[in-house]
């Protein structure tokens, strides 16, 4: 059981000073069995005028900043330490009936989970569909486990990873027809591609743990990263990254869980200013493993108060 410290720095530049509006954050982790907050910390410069906290809809500890006066340059400084368990080799205990694609959602599941089976991008040549289904046999069943294990793979292998700064998520098919994308859009892709075989998905958002010594080991750190659950009947929400061809926890750390990707943004907000203004954004993320009794000589000060 790995200790986690997460750093994460997001600035923000303006050619002159300029006021800004609310501003919205979601960096704190996600208390549960596999992975426990041991401390957090915020800072914000400027500061702000006033800072509360909120559960969204989807229970995600959300942050809210007001502020007055003009700057040229607003900072978020995120410091995060977690005791996180993975999975090595995920076996999920599903549900007898759901063992094998397809299966069914029992009737007192559906109602919370149909609106994470709708599409939520058009496809008007089912290209997502063909894409999905190309992945079952000809005989029509598979393992579950293996066929979704089969997609996470295979966008790993058969895409090319781009980090993109600009905002939103790429439309599935483009990202299908280009076979490039951010860790987001591959995301996306497979999130719809799972809805077209009927199966329950959502957005993850959160941190890519990548050891120092094994930087080859994964794509998409230096940042925050993006990933899906789906959920499968007697195991739950299980974890997926295609960028990497996780499947199951490991090296992922959860923040913020939602229907759509636009739901769980990390941190945004606005300014008053003109467009020219804008000279852009730098985040930084350093996620790194700690010896236990550096967390430990912090434990009194960070059990989480909610």
């Amino acid at each position: 059981m790995p200790i986690l410290s997460v750093h994460h720095v997001t600035t923000y530049r303006y050619r002159q000073p300029v006021a800004f509006g609310e501003h919205r954050i979601m960096f704190r982790p996600r208390d549960s069995y596999d992975q426990r907050l041991i401390d957090t910390s915020l800072t914000i410069e400027p500061p702000p005028k006033s800072l509360r906290w909120l559960f969204d809809v989807f229970g995600n500890c959300v942050a809210v900043a007001t502020f007055e006066g003009r700057a040229t340059t607003l900072c978020f400084t995120c410091g995060i330490t977690l005791d996180h368990t993975p999975e090595h080799i995920p076996v999920f205990p599903l549900a007898p009936h759901a063992t094998h694609y397809p299966f069914g959602y029992g009737a007192e599941d559906m109602p919370d989970l149909i609106r994470t089976i709708e599409r939520q991008y058009p496809d008007p040549r089912h290209e997502v569909d063909a894409w999905a289904r190309s992945f079952i046999p000809a005989e029509g069943r598979i393992p579950t486990q293996e066929l979704l294990a089969a997609i996470t793979r295979s966008v790993r292998q058969t895409f090319t990873y781009h980090a993109r700064s600009e905002k939103g998520v790429q439309d599935p098919v483009t990202t299908l027809r280009i076979r490039r994308g951010s860790c987001r859009d591959f995301a996306v892709l497979m999130m719809e591609g799972v809805r077209a075989l009927g199966m329950a998905a959502r957005f993850v958002s959160g941190y890519l743990y990548n050891p120092r010594g094994d930087r080859e080991r994964h794509v998409g750190g230096g940042s925050t990263h993006a990933w899906l659950q789906v959920y499968l009947p007697g195991a739950g929400w299980v974890e997926f990254d295609p960028t990497n061809g996780i499947v199951g926890n490991r090296d992922l750390i959860r923040v913020a869980v939602a229907r759509d990707a636009r739901q769980a943004v990390p941190l945004h907000g606005s300014f008053f200013g003109f467009p020219a203004d804008d000279l852009g954004m730098r985040v930084e993320v350093d996620v790194v493993e700690i010896d236990p009794a550096q967390a430990r000589s912090r434990a009194p000060a960070l059990l989480p108060t909610r």
